[in-house]
């Protein structure tokens, strides 16, 4: 128990202290205590919303003086809120909680919206009981009932008898108590009483407590201040107890007051009495009254074994009685009995308005399904079926019936024809052109995913866009590489110019490409680089597609002369694939274009991605059988798995 009581005050003063501060900096409550329901969140709770009343009762120039039905703690924190405080509170802020939403606020917001952020009392200072900061330095109290010590910190309870400041009257003592004192009476209460804590007298049930003397034959009744004994026994009425307990027949005819009226005799019985007298004949349907001097009617319709019979009304009269029938029922000559009177097929159509069921003397209106009774109990009106929730999702009420109907996304079961069905829309026969790369199914819609890396989702929510991380500046490529985007992802290369060979000074960048050129620089007196057919080496990077279906090559790769097409002593362009061509998926074609002679590159057969390869091109320019000029192009091919 001590430690339950010890955790749970340290959990008060932490949330508590949150709390007046949140209150401080937020303004408001709502948006933190509304997500939790824990100890903690009401501690919270309850002293942020008491910060808030005190800070509403300052900026409305009302007393910081607090209504004390709103309890001791929360009167504390009204004051300390309010800005005139008196007494100090413990507003320590702990580093746990509330763990769960925290809330972020940084130092600057503490010094400006936290008044109390340098509070000496804060945490509850080194008083024992209440502290009071006074700027300087801080002041102790204690609670009503207690001293404060010689030290200034320590509170010691005040012993209200030996003061003399209680209020116990005369025959009381007083006794006391931590905090306070109770008075006690000091006479007793007399025989049959006791005296209660509370200075009260209460009687003693001798029964209960086994005090009595009554005698094995007798039962203990108690009563206040002492007891009775009363005999096990019983007597019946018409009997009386002697001092032993046994019963004695009172012999009623013996009394002053006769029991029999005039004319009657008083015979005694065991327990009780008869009287008997002389009365006159009656006549059939005719008896006695109740003091047998006259006859009068018998009522023999008042009789329970009903002499008319069903479907019949008994009609009394002097000496006799008459039947007749009932509303609803008619007398048959053949019979002589009260038939029913089948009102539906007397008056088809004109009683009910939808159906119409007889019974016994009377009939009733029912109506057909989809209706109900009106109150004339005649008419039938639409029931709406839509108010007791029949569908899953929506309803339509109709003239005597319902219909169940769908959100978009759903379509109603052929089954039930009450339950909506998601529709499966990436299973649908258009399913797989919805989405470029992956459809996935959601109650009521469908959502499209592109792959994990490398690609996002389009605006319109259904195509896959590939993301250039080196415009991005996303890569992790380092300072002395080329960082070079392909679908779905980007390739660093250390793309170096050999020996006598210069990098030029621009890149070329097109929408699939990127391209490095290197151009040669011989150094002076350099015969044999003079001499080197090799012009220019080129890096060139294109990202492909995996596997696809195609009819005919596609063309990949334009290597442009810069020779014109037919010179005088023109000489002969011939491009060629030296390295590189796997499976011979590449081929280069010449073709005459806008005056100048170029070499296609074309894909002839498809790759089954991811693939890297590098395609070295050559471009010679050959003149009398020998090659005067030669440019290199080595092609960076990355087939990507996915392609959109």
């Amino acid at each position: 128990m001590t430690q339950v009581q010890c955790c749970r005050s340290h959990l008060e003063k932490q949330s508590c202290s949150d709390g007046v501060e949140f209150a401080n900096v937020r303004e408001k409550c709502d948006s933190h205590v509304a997500k939790n329901s824990t100890c903690e969140a009401e501690y919270f709770k309850t002293c942020c919303y008491c910060c808030l009343l005190g800070k509403a009762a300052q900026v409305q120039g009302q007393s910081c003086e607090p209504n004390p039905k709103i309890g001791y703690q929360c009167g504390i924190v009204f004051r300390t809120c309010c800005g005139k405080s008196e007494e100090g509170i413990d507003l320590s802020i702990s580093d746990y909680a509330p763990k769960k939403e925290p809330v972020e606020i940084s130092k600057e917001e503490l010094d400006q919206e936290d008044p109390y952020l340098h509070d000496g009392c804060r945490g509850g200072g080194p008083c024992s009981q209440q502290c009071r900061d006074t700027g300087s330095s801080y002041v102790c109290s204690c609670f009503v009932g207690y001293q404060l010590q010689p030290d200034g910190i320590t509170c010691e309870d005040i012993n209200e008898c030996i003061t003399g400041t209680h209020n116990c009257g005369i025959g009381q003592t007083c006794v006391n108590t931590l905090g306070s004192f109770r008075c006690q009476r000091d006479t007793s209460c007399g025989t049959g009483y006791e005296l209660t804590d509370d200075s009260r007298c209460k009687d003693i049930d001798e029964c209960e407590t086994g005090t009595h003397n009554c005698p094995p034959d007798f039962i203990c009744q108690n009563t206040p201040g002492s007891f009775r004994c009363r005999p096990k026994l019983q007597c019946m009425s018409g009997f009386i107890q002697d001092a032993l307990g046994n019963c004695i027949d009172i012999n009623e005819c013996l009394s002053t007051n006769m029991p029999c009226p005039a004319g009657q005799i008083c015979i005694n019985t065991d327990g009780s009495f008869t009287c008997q007298r002389i009365s006159p004949s009656c006549g059939r349907g005719y008896h006695l009254n109740e003091d047998g001097t006259r006859c009068v009617d018998v009522d023999e319709c008042s009789s329970s074994s009903q002499p008319c019979g069903e479907g019949h009304v008994c009609i009394n009269a002097p000496g006799n009685y008459r039947c007749e029938c009932k509303a609803g029922y008619t007398f048959d000559v053949i019979s002589r009995t009260c038939i029913d009177i089948n009102e539906c097929r007397r008056y088809p159509g004109r009683l009910c308005a939808h159906k119409c069921e007889n019974t016994p003397g009377s009939y009733y209106c029912t109506c057909t399904m989809g209706f109900k009774l009106s109150a004339d109990g005649r008419s039938c009106e639409d029931l709406n079926e839509c108010e007791s929730n029949p569908c899953s999702q929506e309803c339509a009420n109709v003239y005597g019936s319902y219909q169940c109907y769908c959100r978009r996304g759903f379509q109603l079961s052929d089954i039930d024809g009450i339950s909506c069905e998601d529709i499966d829309e990436c299973a649908l026969p258009t399913g797989g052109h919805i989405c470029s790369f992956r459809c996935v199914n959601i109650p009521g819609s469908f959502q499209c995913t592109c792959p994990s890396t490398g690609y996002r989702l389009a605006p319109n929510a259904r195509n896959c866009q590939d993301i250039d991380e080196c415009v991005a500046e996303s890569h992790n490529c380092s300072f002395n590489e080329t960082c070079f985007n392909i679908q779905g992802g980007f390739r660093c290369l250390s793309l170096e110019c050999p020996e006598n060979y210069r990098k030029s000074g621009d890149t070329v960048r097109l929408e699939k490409t990127d391209t490095i050129r290197c151009i040669k620089s011989c150094r002076p007196n350099d015969v044999s680089c003079l001499l080197d057919p090799v012009h220019t080496i080129s890096h060139t990077v294109i990202s492909l597609p995996t596997f696809r279906e195609f009819t005919r090559p596609e063309e990949i790769i334009f290597l442009r002369a810069i020779t014109p097409t037919y010179p005088a002593n023109q000489a002969d362009i011939i491009f060629d694939i030296t390295e590189g061509n796997l499976r011979d998926s590449f081929d280069i074609i010449k073709r005459y274009m806008d005056g100048m002679t170029v070499g296609v590159v074309r894909q002839v057969r498809p790759i089954i991605g991811p693939f890297h390869a590098i395609l070295k091109l050559e471009m010679n320019y050959v003149m009398g059988g020998v090659v005067s000029h030669r440019n290199i192009v080595n092609v960076h091919i990355f087939v990507s798995e996915y392609w959109f």
